[in-house]
């Protein structure tokens, strides 16, 4: 008998620290899931005009950009940015954008210093053979320049899809587990009564 308690008692036990831990992992999801989007809402960052599949299929082409550069599929023209989605989705198209002004080149693929043909995005990283400004250093390639830039406003923008993401999971697991705890509560209160109606048709 004293066996059967303690497995009653644990049970409350049980069921009570799940729904605890549940409540507070689904606040702490929606209060991540809120904050996203008032932080995003923050900055107040519209679609461009050219933010959908055909308008930026059309764009790539026009900029000689290869066929293998997979293009956006997504469309965020004239909405405002305030969900991880919509900022994953602008973040893609910031990428279309910085290649073709690189013409398709990447971080990687660039010198640090502009060429001496201004219109060459690939630059170089021989200071010898870089344009030179009027002190006679060696001017820094633009076209690099602003991939560093993109990289860092891109990677902001997933790290917001990222945390809109880790808040949707918490809150499913908050769910779950407040779920788990409800029904291990039961389950003892079910086995404990059953165990007392016993006791009385026993007269024990």
């Amino acid at each position: 008998m004293k066996g059967r308690r303690v497995w009653e008692i644990g049970g409350f036990i049980s069921g009570a620290v799940l729904i605890v831990f549940g409540a507070v992992a689904l606040y702490m999801g929606i209060n991540g899931y809120q904050t996203v989007g008032d932080e995003l809402s923050k900055e107040q960052i519209v679609g461009g005009s050219d933010m959908a599949p055909a308008e930026i299929q059309k764009a790539a082409s026009e900029a000689g950009l290869p066929a293998t550069i997979e293009l956006p599929t997504c469309d965020v023209v004239d909405e405002t940015i305030d969900t991880g989605n919509e900022a994953r989705c602008f973040a893609q198209y910031m990428r279309i954008h910085a290649l073709e002004a690189s013409g398709g080149l990447t971080y990687a693929q660039m010198g640090r210093f502009q060429s001496a043909e201004p219109d060459d995005p690939a630059g170089t990283s021989d200071e010898a053979a870089a344009a030179k400004d009027e002190s006679g250093n060696p001017i820094s390639n633009g076209a690099r320049n602003l991939w560093i830039t993109e990289t860092a406003l891109a990677t902001a923008l997933n790290v917001s899809y990222m945390a809109e993401q880790i808040s949707i999971f918490s809150i499913v697991v908050g769910v779950a587990l407040i779920l788990t705890g409800i029904g291990l509560v039961i389950l003892a209160l079910a086995v404990f009564g059953r165990y007392e109606s016993r006791k009385e048709a026993l007269g024990t």
